[in-house]
């Protein structure tokens, strides 16, 4: 009687952990979500940057007379970002200048003689060398002096400024930090998987830290090639609509849909 009664226990209790293991086949009413989002593949951590954003350097030695813009700044297309003292290059171009026209002249005069044959072919030969060569060297004083002046590549506003007014600079010196902010990206990092259903013009929400909003945004570009270490690819969003409460740098997650 003792052993049957266990029996019948252990049977119980197998029959019940079996039952509670059978998945539900269906959502009870009420409880499926409106909207579900892709799991794993379709949060994604990305940055917020600018289209365009550059680092202008110095291309001739001088000393710094103006930098008439600040940190957070903005400016517009083509203004003057930094002025060099231009006298010393100014003179140079004025130099190459006179001696360009001299052997252009001394050249065509030849050009005439030789019709002539009152002027030898080397003698020509030689002057339009020496023409050529004052004229290569008006075009190097004429670099040098638009070097003096630093103007913006497109409107936007200063980053940072890493020269100041009276310093002396040289070539290749680092002058401001500047970038375009009407202009943003979002740059986003997915596990590779997500290639299977990511497209182009994929929607999705932006949720900016700084910011804790949300914005609509789309995919605009998907990298080419996929990262072999992380297996991650690279992807590029676009805002809706520009946000005026978003800069360049901020980071956020963007939320996927299905």
């Amino acid at each position: 009687m003792r052993h049957r009664w266990h029996t019948s226990v252990i049977t119980a209790m197998l029959l019940a952990v079996m039952a509670m293991a059978v998945p539900s086949t269906g959502w009870p009413k009420g409880d499926r979500p409106a909207q579900p989002t892709k799991q794993e593949s379709g949060v994604a951590r990305g940055i917020v940057k600018a289209v365009s954003q550059a680092v202008l350097y110095a291309q001739i030695q001088g000393r710094v007379n103006q930098v008439p813009y600040k940190e957070g700044q903005r400016f517009v297309k083509g203004a003057t970002l930094v002025q060099l003292e231009c006298d010393k290059y100014q003179a140079e171009l004025a130099v190459a200048a006179a001696e360009h026209e001299g052997k252009n002249k001394t050249f065509q005069n030849n050009k005439e003689l030789a019709k002539l044959n009152a002027v030898s072919t080397l003698d020509l030969e030689v002057s339009e060398a020496d023409a050529k060569k004052a004229g290569a060297a008006r075009r190097i004083a004429e670099i040098n002096v638009r070097g003096c002046h630093l103007a913006a590549p497109f409107a936007g506003r200063i980053v940072d400024v890493m020269v100041h007014e009276h310093e002396n600079v040289f070539p290749n010196d680092k002058l401001l930090s500047v970038l375009d902010d009407t202009s943003l990206e979002i740059e986003l990092v997915l596990p590779s998987m997500a290639l299977s259903w990511l497209k182009r013009q994929a929607r999705f929400t932006f949720i900016v830290d700084e910011t804790g909003q949300g914005y609509q945004a789309k995919v605009k570009e998907i990298g080419a090639s996929v990262d072999a270490a992380s297996q991650t690819v690279k992807v590029t969003g676009v805002f809706d609509t520009l946000p005026k409460d978003v800069l360049s740098g901020m980071s956020g997650s963007a939320q996927f849909v299905e």
